[in-house]
């Protein structure tokens, strides 16, 4: 579920790492590519990583994402230096492509 931050009279939504997580986790939608929307940046699209330290991440709310470019080589390398680390509070919303 997401939650929401009033910040000068502007509301401003973002998820929280349960809502990324379960939609993340979610089989149908853990394979395919995501279209994450964030705060203050433009939108990507991407693939949530799930490697060695997912659980630790997730815990802190960081994800480790390969966005649109690299997503082929790294479905041939799962090479993890393709992936970025993001900030779960700056996504606002995940839409699967």
């Amino acid at each position: 579920m997401a939650g929401k931050v009033i910040i000068n009279n502007n509301k401003i939504f973002f998820m929280t790492n349960e809502a990324i997580a379960k939609f993340v986790e979610s089989t149908s939608k853990a394979k395919e590519h995501v279209k994450i929307s964030f705060k203050k940046r433009g939108t990507v699209v991407g693939h949530f990583v799930q490697s060695k330290d997912y659980n630790d991440l997730k815990s802190k709310n960081f994800w480790r994402i390969v966005v649109e470019p690299h997503i082929d080589a790294w479905k041939k390398s799962n090479d993890i230096n393709l992936a970025k680390i993001f900030n779960g509070m700056e996504i606002t919303k995940l839409t699967a492509v």
